[in-house]
């Protein structure tokens, strides 16, 4: 990624929606559309705290455990319009269409069957329904998808070897990996590797969040008891040098939100998200949008912010979108033309 900033770019930026890329850290009710929470909050009752309607995006910060308290109560509160299996469906479609928008030709879509088993027939029932509502999506939008089902580290760990269990009878049939979610200050993360084991033993990426609210020593917790292949956000890694060497070495890819850092107050500004700072000590990076019901930026804008407040140049941001396809379980007939699409890009 060392090529001339000033040389690389055409006399107009590139479009960054052109640039094809894959989509690796995208929550399941926070890739809804604000407009459809509104209008389906609106057909039953419900009633939204106004940081979800007249003054969204909500202004957030989960650096303590009360500033997390509150963003958890607006995720459910979004979570409980979904009533119908037609919402989910419509949700999945939504989410692959704009992500289609943003240039994504691989999406992987993360969510908690046992937060929305009780109002869909249990678990094993809720995702059936969504890895069809996947099948639909690629039907309708061309997108191709898979699914990550991540466990809360806020339940027991015995409610996450369940799940594992569950994911693992779906392997090959379109969950892909297993995570671990919530707030990183809750549970003890070696309770949680018999569940990671399970899931690996049936060939499922591991994909758990940490290294995000707490720091390094976080991450080599990860490493040490959950095996990642990718790690979700892992952006306090730079704040030490060896732990940073570990995660580059094990080839474990991070998958970085900057919108979702600055709005959680886990940095100020995007200026200060270490993305070249990662990349530039060997690791795998790529962009996500995590939550964009609550973050308001979606998966382009991550680019966006990165190329309006880092400098990143055409050749570096084209760099994230291969490092995002490597990363990925997508297969080759998505991977392979995608990254050649990538050159083009470039070159156009």
């Amino acid at each position: 990624m060392g090529t001339d900033r000033a040389q690389d770019r055409p006399s107009g930026p590139r479009s960054l929606t052109a640039l094809p890329k894959a989509h690796l850290h995208l929550h399941f009710t926070g890739s809804m559309r604000h407009a459809t929470l509104l209008e389906l909050a609106e057909r039953d009752g419900v009633r939204l705290p106004p940081s979800l309607v007249e003054e969204w995006p909500p202004q957030l910060a989960a650096t303590d455990e009360k500033g997390w308290f509150r963003f958890q109560r607006l995720y459910d509160v979004a979570r409980s319009v979904l009533r119908t299996e037609d919402d989910v469906r419509r949700l999945v479609r939504e989410a692959a269409e704009d992500d289609v928008a943003d240039g994504a030709v691989w999406t992987e879509i993360q969510v908690d069957p046992s937060g929305y088993g009780g109002r869909f027939g249990g678990i094993t029932a809720f995702t059936d329904l969504v890895l069809d509502a996947v099948r639909e999506a690629e039907r309708s939008t061309g997108l191709r998808m898979g699914v990550v089902v991540a466990v809360n580290r806020t339940r027991h760990p015995l409610d996450a070897r369940t799940l594992a269990r569950l994911a693992a009878q779906y392997a090959g049939r379109g969950v892909l990996g297993f995570g671990l979610s919530n707030d990183e200050r809750r549970g003890v993360t070696e309770e949680f590797a018999p569940a990671f084991a399970i899931a690996s033993r049936a060939g499922l990426a591991s994909v758990p969040h940490g290294g995000e609210l707490l720091g390094p020593a976080h991450v080599t917790q990860c490493l040490d008891h959950l095996h990642p292949d990718r790690l979700g956000h892992g952006v306090r890694s730079s704040e030490d040098p060896r732990v940073l060497d570990r995660v580059a070495a094990a080839g474990v890819a991070l998958e970085v939100c900057p919108s979702s850092n600055v709005a959680l107050g886990v940095y100020r500004t995007i200026e200060e998200v270490p993305v070249r700072t990662l990349v530039e000590h060997g690791v795998q990076v790529a962009l996500g949008a995590d939550d964009p019901l609550l973050f308001g930026s979606r998966l382009a804008g991550q680019y966006a912010l990165l190329r309006a407040a880092q400098d990143f140049s055409d050749a570096e941001l084209a760099e994230l979108a291969r490092m995002s396809l490597r990363a990925s379980r997508a297969p080759q007939d998505v991977r392979e033309p995608a990254l050649a699409a990538v050159e083009e890009w470039l070159r156009g």
